[in-house]
């Protein structure tokens, strides 16, 4: 049953100012080149994209480390929170492994996004962090859309809703008889998490405090 109280899953931060629609603008062009790969193969689309979504928590993580040592001050929780973000990300791609199972052609997909998508993100990090933390909120959106459209395949059919991989299972604490549908719904709520953090952080940096922002809980499926 939806629990009502909470806010729903597939929130959009409307973008205020050049630099969200920069971020955005990057976000939506780099969709282009994800649907034209795997379009609607949500499961090879997931180990793709996971190995990228674990890039921007260990950037920011190490950056902001390295700025609390210059200034000699508390990081306020932002370091463990980005670092937390980015092992949420990796065994992300550590379960759709199991179940996707890429292909050569992909793992070679995954090196060079890996290696354009880190040197990129983190020149945007040292230079604009309000920006980069928007990216990665409006990424995660692009995230919980695509994983609603892998769990509507799953309950329409079109993907056989296969037994959950025992590393799902033990790290997200689900039961022996869990199934795909379960961890997508999992996973999902890990990205809402992660895309509210974003957007705090861009929101925090441009008001100018030090704050960690607060995710708020989603309603379920």
């Amino acid at each position: 049953m939806t629990d009502t109280s909470s806010p729903p899953i597939d929130r959009h931060k409307t973008p205020e100012g050049l630099s969200d629609r920069i971020a955005l603008g990057i976000v939506k062009f780099m969709r282009v080149f994800a649907d034209a790969f795997f379009s609607k193969r949500y499961g090879h689309r997931a180990v793709v994209l996971e190995t990228v979504a674990a890039v921007p928590g260990m950037v920011g993580g190490l950056l902001q480390h390295l700025k609390a040592l210059r200034h000699i001050r508390e990081d306020q929780g932002w370091i463990r929170e980005l670092l937390d973000e980015a092992e949420n990300e990796r065994m992300h791609l550590m379960t759709f492994i199991h179940i996707a199972k890429p292909s050569l052609f992909e793992r070679a997909i995954i090196m060079v996004g890996q290696a354009v998508f880190f040197n990129a993100y983190f020149f945007l990090y040292l230079f604009a962090p309000k920006t980069a933390h928007r990216v990665v909120g409006y990424l995660e959106e692009e995230a919980v859309v695509s994983y609603t459209g892998y769990l509507a395949q799953v309950d329409s059919g079109a993907v056989e809703n296969v037994p959950a991989p025992q590393i799902a299972r033990d790290y997200w604490r689900l039961p022996a008889t869990a199934r795909l549908r379960e961890v997508i719904i999992a996973v999902r709520a890990d990205e809402a998490k992660h895309r509210d953090m974003n957007h705090g952080f861009a929101d925090t940096l441009a008001a100018g405090t030090a704050k960690r922002p607060v995710a708020q809980p989603h309603a379920a499926e």
